[in-house]
C-alpha cells in the first residue's frame, strides 16, 4: 500500500506543478501583451516544466518497479525457514491467448490441486484468500485466479467484449493447465458469490476435470436475487428511517438494471444489506480487509488501481448480462459431487434460492452445510468451520 500513497502523493505534485505551470503560461502572456519583460519568467517556467517531468519520470519508474516486483509471500514454518517442498508462486500464464494471472501456495506441492474462483465479476481476492483461508494450504496447493477484467488481469481482455462464455471458456483452460501441470486428474473446485455460479457452469462444462464444487454465497438467480435484495433494502431503510437511501432506492426503481449506471445504483442496496449484516450480532468477523487484501503484495500500483476498476467497470459491463441465469432451470444435473456452504444470514444471495435448487439438483451427492454465524461469506465469517468443512468433503 506504501508505493500506491507514494504515487498518489508524486502524482498530486505533478498535477499542482502542471497548475503553476499554466498560471505562470497566463502570466508570460500577459506580459507579452502589456511589452513587459518576461526573460525571468520564460526561466521560472523552464525549471518548473523540468521539476514536473523529473516528478512524473519518478512516478512511471515507480509503477514500472512495484508491477515488476510482484510477489506471494514464501510459505515458511515456525522458524521462518521456507518450507522443503511448499510452494508459493505469482505467475501470468496463457489462457486462451491471453495474459491472466494466478497466485499458486500450498505447504506440499504434491497436494491436491483446489482452485478458488472470487465473487464479482471484477473482483480479486488472491490476498484475501491467502490471509482467510492460510490453513488450506497445510492440505492443498492453492490457486487464485484473476480473472479478465480484475486486478491483475484487468486489461487481459477488452472489457466490453467479456462475457459469461469467456469466464467458462478461460476456466476449464485454466483447469486444464493445472491438470497438465501438477500431473493430476481432477481438481478441486470452490467458488465465492459470482464464483459460485462460474462454478457451476465450469463443472457442468467438463465434469470430468473436477473431484468436487463448493459453493459458498451460492447465486442461483441474477435477476431474481436483485428484485429480493432491492425489496429488502427498502423495506429495511424504511423501517430505520433512513430517506437518503429510501429516496435513491425509489429514483432508481426496481431493478434489473441495464447501461452505464448498473454498479452505482446496484452498490445503492447491495452496499445497504453489507452494512445490516455487519451490524448483525450473530455473524462473526463480518467485515472484508479491503486495505489489507489492496495493499498486499501480490498487486502492484498498477493491480491496486485496477482492483478497484474490476469492481467498478468489469461489474457493470458484465453483471447486467447474467440476469437471464436461473440454475434451477439451466443446469439441474450435474456429475460431481455438489456442496453448498452457507451463511444463514446471508441476505445478499437469498438462501431459499439455495435450497430450491438444493432439492431439484441431480448430482452423485448434493448438500447444503450452514454455517450459523455467518453472512453472505462464510470463508470469512467463519473460517475455521470453513476450512474444517472442505477438508471433510473432500477427504476422499
Amino acid at each position: 500500500m506504501l508505493e500506491l500513497l507514494s504515487f498518489v502523493v508524486l502524482a498530486l505534485v505533478a498535477v499542482i506543478l502542471l497548475i503553476i505551470v499554466i498560471i505562470m503560461g497566463i502570466k508570460f502572456l500577459y506580459n507579452k501583451k502589456k511589452n513587459l519583460d518576461s526573460k525571468k519568467l520564460i526561466k521560472k517556467i523552464k525549471r518548473v516544466l523540468f521539476l514536473m517531468s523529473f516528478v512524473i519520470l519518478i512516478n512511471i519508474l515507480l509503477i514500472i518497479i512495484s508491477q515488476k516486483t510482484t510477489t506471494t509471500p514464501t510459505i515458511v514454518d515456525d522458524f521462518g525457514n521456507e518450507i522443503e517442498n511448499s510452494i508459493s508462486e505469482l505467475e501470468s500464464v496463457e489462457i486462451n491467448g491471453k495474459k491472466e494471472w494466478i497466485s499458486i501456495r500450498g505447504k506440499n506441492k504434491n497436494n491436491p490441486i483446489l482452485l478458488f474462483l472470487a465473487g464479482g465479476p471484477g473482483g480479486s481476492q488472491m490476498a484475501a484468500v491467502r490471509h482467510d483461508l492460510a490453513q488450506l494450504e497445510d492440505n492443498f496447493v492453492v490457486v487464485n485466479w484473476d480473472q479478465p477484467g480484475s486486478a491483475k488481469s484487468y486489461n487481459a481482455q477488452k472489457i466490453s467484449s467479456i462475457t459469461l462464455e469467456t469466464y467458462i471458456d478461460d476456466g476449464i483452460a485454466l483447469s486444464k493447465y493445472l491438470v497438465d501441470r501438477f500431473n493430476k486428474e481432477k481438481i478441486y473446485l470452490v467458488g465465492e458469490s459470482w464464483g459460485s455460479a462460474l462454478g457451476i457452469y465450469l463443472v457442468n462444462e467438463n465434469p470430468n476435470l473436477f473431484h468436487s464444487f463448493i459453493g459458498t454465497g451460492q447465486m442461483i438467480n441474477f435477476k431474481e436475487t436483485e428484485i429480493i435484495d432491492y425489496k429488502l433494502a427498502l423495506k429495511i431503510a424504511k423501517e430505520n428511517n433512513d430517506i437518503k437511501v429510501v429516496k435513491d432506492l425509489e429514483k432508481n426503481g426496481v431493478p434489473p438494471y441495464y447501461g452505464k449506471g448498473v454498479t452505482m445504483k446496484s452498490a445503492i442496496y447491495l452496499n445497504y444489506l453489507t452494512k445490516q449484516m455487519n451490524r448483525n450480532p450473530k455473524i462473526s468477523n463480518s467485515g472484508y480487509s479491503t486495505f489489507r487484501d489492496v495493499g498486499s503484495s501480490e498487486y502492484g500500483v498498477l493491480d491496486k488501481i485496477n482492483y478497484f476498476r474490476g469492481i467498478i467497470n468489469t461489474f457493470n459491463n458484465v453483471y447486467q448480462q447474467l440476469y437471464d441465469i436461473d440454475l434451477r432451470d439451466d443446469i439441474k444435473k450435474l456429475d460431481v459431487p455438489i456442496y453448498f456452504f452457507i451463511g444463514r444470514h446471508d441476505i445478499n444471495a437469498p438462501t431459499e434460492l439455495v435450497e430450491d435448487y438444493n432439492n431439484i439438483l441431480v448430482a452423485p451427492e448434493n448438500e447444503i452445510v450452514w454455517f450459523e454465524n455467518s453472512g453472505h461469506s462464510p470463508w470469512i465469517n467463519e473460517s475455521d468451520k470453513f476450512i474444517k468443512e472442505v477438508l471433510n468433503k473432500n477427504s476422499n
